[in-house]
Parts: C-alpha cells; structure tokens; sequence
C-alpha cells in the first residue's frame, strides 16, 4: 500500500504538535500555541527529507525496511525543525533576547555590510569545498553512480539498506569500534604516564619532550611504512630479536588475529605525541598547593593521582578523547594501505574509512561508497554526542 505525501505530512504534523504541546506546558506556556506552532513545524519537518526523496520509501513496492528507514527520517526531520522552535519561540514570548548583548562597544563596524564583505572569502571556500560535496554525498547517496559512467539511476534509499543486511559491512563497522577504542585508550594512557614521567624536573627536559612529540609530525604513511619496515614478518626487526630471544615469529601483517593489533600500535606510536603535548601542558597548570595540601593530608601517590590530578586534567582529557576519536575512524587509512595493502588478510584491517575508499575508488561505486561515508559520519556524530552528554557533566574547570 502506497501512503499518499499528504498522508505523511498530517503525521509528521500531529508528531510536532503533540510534542511541542507537551514542551510548552512543561515550561508553563499555553500548551495550543506550542500545538499550533508544531503543526507547522511538523509539517515542513516531515518534507524535509521526504520532497527531496519524492516520499519513495513509502511507495507499494518497497520493502518494510525501506518503510521503517523512512519512518525514521521523517521523525528526525520534524525533531530538527521543531528544535529550534522549541527554543526560539519561548524566548520571544518572554521578552528574552536572543543573543548575549555586547559587553563592550570596542571593535564595533561602522557598517552592516563590511563585516559580511570579510567573511565572503571564508564562507566561499566553506561553500566550495565544504557544503557543496556534503550536498552531492547526500544525493550519490540516493543513486546508483558509477566512477566515470555518464549516467545515474535513482534508487531512493537502497544503497542504505543494503548496508544494513550486509553481514560483511556489520562486521567492518563492529572492528572499527573496537580498533577505535583500543587506539584511543592505549594511546591516551600511556601519553598520561609518559608526560607524567616527562613533566619531572630533569636536565635537557625541553629536547627529551621535544623528542616525545616528534612523532605526531610525521603522515600517517610514513608510520605505516616504518612499521612496515619494524614488522614485517620475514625481513622485519621485530621478529629478528623475537626469534633470537624467545624463538618465536608473529605474523605481524599476514596473520589476521595479530594484524589489527599491528595497526593500532602504529596508530597509537603515531598519535601518542600529541596526546602527550597536551597532557604536559596540563600538568604545567596543576596547582602545586593543592598537590602539597593533598600531601599533608596524608594522601599518597596514588590518591593524590585520582583524587586531585584525574580532575584537573578532565578538560584536556575530555579534548583528547574527542580528537583521538576523529583520529581513529578517519586519520588511519594511509596506516593500513601501507601496512596491510587491501585492508588485510582476510579483510581483517578494513575499517568503515578504508572500505569507503575501496568501494568508491577501488571498486568504481560512488552510490554505495557515499551511502557509507554518510553512515560513517553519522556514527562519529552520535559517539561524539554521546561523549558530550557522558562526560562533559563531569569535566572540572578551575582549580
């Protein structure tokens, strides 16, 4: 059965309504204006990603999954309608401002239109090389493209939901969380140790820490190659003194069990160096009274470390996690091209980003290449929202 665009609409309207019915009696405001005001952002919501889709995904022949998906992209299009009137509407009801005023009227343009005539080089290049491919991602995503070919033919949200019934692609997107979260916590626990080792007064401190950084400037290829050389399993260093000590030999980038391995000590060797810049220049802020009035309580290393130094350094904990996050499910294709060309044996190293590349350069499949990075961007979105709502409430600012 085909649900007509009117039918969907009206539904997309009733959700809005009833939601922001339900937000302003919360905030004690007349719950009908919140009903009339969600009728109308519900309605555009719900054609916020239908009209561009042509409401496909309700049409008779399509699936119960495509049915589902776009049931879900109308409740996210009247979400992100309704959000700002949500916050909008009861401000101007109260009287709010909308912005902050000025604190103070230094540095005032004389003219509207000079600060815009500035910001037009800015918003060009954001324009060019930013919000335009963003928009052809979004419509590769809908069509069946070929690299080179000259046509295209839509199919509204099958390269989507093919993904989602692809046992292959669920297993890529499982080792890309677990390599993610083995590179972020390692290469963050040792930078913690070591820039607790690196922060001692010592002779020479300033090129021994210079000589812990160093590694954050080099490419991502670069580290693949000299882990290549380090780790190869016939002709590599690694397994040359493992066999003369303890006879045994890894297959460092033949065998799968160990080949992930091999890329997340890459990974982490290579963004160890800025995570311990960081971390040392949090130290530097620590205040030492209160490491000494801990210490006089009688607090020992290991408590003052959790009790004092763990909360001072959440901000720049807080940042490393997000960074190092980004680093990890996008900064480590070059590593593994380099390291395990093909994304391993047994496909054993392909990450989300990897198989992007593979399957839009590779393979010649724009359509489902960009259907994947869209996922890929979304899945960093929501970890790094999750990261906001888990730790950000716990992060301390000041001593």
């Amino acid at each position: 059965m085909t649900l007509s665009p009117a039918f969907i609409t009206l539904t997309g309207a009733l959700i809005g309504a009833v939601l922001l019915a339900f937000a302003f009696r919360r905030t004690r405001i007349n719950a009908l204006l919140g009903a009339g005001l969600g009728l109308l952002s519900g309605a555009l919501g719900s054609a916020l990603f239908m009209v561009p889709l042509g409401y496909c995904t309700f049409e008779a022949e399509r699936s119960d999954l495509d049915r589902l998906v776009g049931g879900v992209l109308v409740a996210v299009g009247v979400v992100l309608v309704s959000a700002p009137a949500l916050w909008i509407a009861p401000r101007l009801l109260r009287g709010q401002r909308l912005t902050e005023p000025p604190q103070s009227t230094q540095g005032v343009f004389r003219s509207h239109w000079l600060p815009w005539l500035l910001l037009v080089p800015t918003l060009a290049i954001l324009l060019l090389f930013l919000y335009y491919p963003s928009v052809e991602t979004l419509r590769l995503s809908t069509r069946l493209a070929r690299l080179g070919a000259r046509r295209e033919a839509f199919v509204c949200v099958d390269n989507f939901t093919r993904l989602i019934g692809n046992a292959d692609y669920l297993a890529i997107v499982f080792r890309t969380l677990w390599m993610s979260v083995a590179i972020v916590g390692l290469s963050m626990g040792l930078a913690l140790m070591v820039a607790m080792a690196a922060y001692l007064p010592i002779r020479g401190a300033t090129i021994y820490r210079t000589l812990l950084i160093w590694p954050y400037g080099i490419s991502p290829a670069v580290a693949g190659i000299i882990f290549l050389l380090m780790f190869n399993p016939s002709g590599g260093i690694i397994n040359h003194f493992l066999g003369d000590w303890l006879g045994i030999k890894l297959g460092w980038t033949n065998d799968p069990a160990v080949a992930p391995w091999t890329i997340i000590l890459a990974s982490v060797w290579k963004s160890i160096g800025f995570n311990i810049l960081f971390y040392i220049a949090g130290l530097q802020n620590v205040p030492k009274d209160l490491l000494e009035a801990a210490s006089i309580d009688g607090a020992n290393a290991v408590q003052r470390f959790r009790n004092v130094l763990i909360p001072m350094l959440s901000p720049i904990t807080f940042f490393l996690i997000v960074t190092n996050v980004t680093y990890a499910f996008f900064e480590t294709y070059a590593t593994i091209d380099y390291l395990t060309p093909g994304g391993g044996p047994l496909g054993s190293t392909t990450t989300m980003m990897y198989d992007v590349i593979r399957v839009g350069v590779t393979n010649n499949d724009l359509g489902k290449a960009a259907a994947q990075s869209i996922v890929l961007f979304m899945l960093v979105i929501g970890l790094t929202w999750l990261q906001f709502r888990a730790g950000g409430r716990r992060v301390t600012y000041g001593a």
